[in-house]
């Protein structure tokens, strides 16, 4: 079998839960190429240095100083976006012919599909969350993400089919032909995630997403970090880089961890501050983390998210632009149910082996 694996660029998260899938193809024998762009090729190279990467056309996403804006921005972009995707789908197709893939992955990269393949799309979001202005458009938003995903043979949903999952509404829509794989971490199968780490540090924040969004939010979370006693660890999300910026003398700067460092990091903290993207949550429920999480401005479905598991008693929720030491200080005293995650069987392996049922019916 021989897989072509290829996570949208929106950030790292598409990338970092595509990880046990990779290693689960692996297992099986099967040969997996990556299709890469931005700074998803340094974080798959320290994870999986010897898989032939192929550079593939990147969106390129910044988001909008102020994030209401971010449909208008998207509005006109959307012209230059829908162009990614066409150039993608042509690259796809190229690969396949050029290659002989028998299966493409995608991970929410719309185009990325190809005749004589066999086509699996990954998202949580069969439903796009709109802004509260916006929130009428929802329903075209769900028509236009259902075209989209009938181009596919078959969709995977990061989440348990049992409403309301880990995205609620998000990943749960009437009707909807999905198949539900569980949660994904690239932690999920590591011997040390019940080991109790010495608590060496206050807050661990993990820093993601588009500019320049990401240098606000560290150059918030450097201000406040200061003032409040104790070590603290940013990871700034930045593989493959070298250079630092200076911090205080109680902060300490990565640009990037490799998986078990990065585990044993958050584990070894009494609070992690990070955004809550679907991947990072997911990561955040095997490694039992005390969240405080921080959406990013203008990116609706990390609002829901955070809302939500703020509601349910789970994490801390604050905007960007209230950080503060006070703020973050009173963030810790809020008190947090745990996460009570019990997985029910190996969803995922149980997709791959109705994957491998499919693929050898058709030889």
């Amino acid at each position: 079998m021989k897989i072509l694996v290829a996570p949208l660029d929106w950030g790292l998260g598409h990338a970092t839960r595509t990880i046990p899938i990779i290693y689960q193809f692996l297992s099986r024998g099967w040969k997996v190429d990556l299709a890469v762009s931005g700074r998803v090729a340094a974080l798959y190279k320290g994870q999986f240095p010897n898989l032939e990467q192929i550079p593939v056309p990147g969106y390129r996403i910044e988001y909008p100083r102020r994030g209401f804006e971010m449909p208008l921005w998207l509005l006109k972009n959307s012209t230059r976006l829908m162009g990614v995707i066409l150039r993608e789908q042509k690259v796809a197709q190229k690969l396949v012919q050029e290659r002989g893939y028998d299966v493409i992955f995608s991970d929410n990269r719309f185009g990325f599909h190809a005749e004589g393949a066999y086509n699996i799309y990954m998202t949580h979001q069969l439903s796009i969350a709109f802004p509260g202005p916006f929130k009428a458009l929802e329903k075209i938003g769900v028509a236009w993400h259902k075209r989209e995903m009938s181009r596919f043979d078959t969709i995977w949903v990061p989440d348990f089919s049992e409403y309301p999952g880990m995205a609620g509404k998000l990943s749960h829509v009437p009707k909807a032909k999905a198949e539900y794989v569980g949660a994904l971490s690239r932690f999920a199968d590591m011997d040390f995630l019940n080991m109790h780490w010495e608590k060496k540090y206050r807050f661990v924040a993990i820093l993601s997403g588009p500019e320049p969004m990401r240098s606000s939010f560290e150059k918030a979370l450097l201000k406040a970090f200061e003032k409040i006693p104790g070590e603290h660890v940013i990871i700034r999300g930045f593989p493959g880089d070298a250079a630092l910026p200076k911090a205080p003398s109680n902060v300490k700067l990565f640009n990037h961890l490799e998986t078990v460092e990065f585990a044993r990091t958050v584990q070894s903290a009494e609070y992690c501050i990070s955004r809550p993207g679907y991947s990072t949550v997911m990561d955040m429920i095997y490694l039992g983390a005390n969240c405080i999480f921080v959406p990013t401005p203008g990116q609706t479905e990390q609002l829901y998210l955070g809302k939500t598991l703020h509601s349910a008693r789970k994490a801390g929720l604050l905007k960007q632009d209230e950080i503060s030491a006070k703020t973050l200080t009173a963030a810790m005293r809020e008190k947090h149910r745990s996460w009570d995650f019990n997985a029910p069987g190996n969803l995922l392996s149980q997709a791959i082996d109705r994957l491998e049922s499919k693929l050898s019916s058709t030889v």
